[in-house]
């Protein structure tokens, strides 16, 4: 018999009822990547109608506020400036960590407005993602000519 951990707890399964639960959770996990896919493909429409607009140049601040105000005309749910609680020995700190905008609980974006983006921007993406449970990112740079320049897509397992 095999083990198998969930997060409720632990069963024993025999090998094929784990090929079963495998497949089902490969399924899963694909269906999740699709609607996460149609979900960034909405954002980023959002980020590219915002930023030919506004175009380069202002501050990040008045592109996140721009974002918002795009992602409500499309009827998607999102937060702005999340907490992001660091979690240290079973204890919740608050850092400082804030996620500029969180859509629909899933995808959570690091806006920037500088002239271009560095390793650095993308670890705290990396982090950020890390600490928030979410399992896609987008790093969006509106300091870009062309945003499609500034967009770094990254999906955590």
């Amino acid at each position: 018999m095999t083990v198998v951990s969930f997060a409720l707890g632990t069963a024993r399964l025999p090998a094929w009822e784990l090929r079963v639960v495998r497949r089902l959770l490969c399924v899963y996990a694909a269906e999740s990547l699709i609607e996460h896919e149609q979900l960034t493909s909405q954002i980023l429409g959002a980020a590219i109608e915002v930023h030919s607009v506004l175009g380069p140049g202002m501050l990040e601040s008045a592109y996140e506020a721009c974002l918002c105000h795009e992602l409500a005309l499309r009827d998607l749910a999102f937060e702005c400036q999340v907490q992001i609680p660091v979690e240290y020995k079973d204890v919740r700190l608050d850092c400082g960590y804030r996620a500029d905008v969180i859509v629909q609980g899933a995808v959570l974006l690091e806006l920037k407005a500088i002239g271009r983006l560095g390793p650095i921007h993308e670890a705290q993406l990396m982090t950020y993602l890390k600490l928030s449970g979410c399992r896609v990112g987008l790093l969006l740079n509106f300091g870009e000519l062309r945003l499609k320049d500034g967009i770094i897509r990254r999906v955590v397992g």
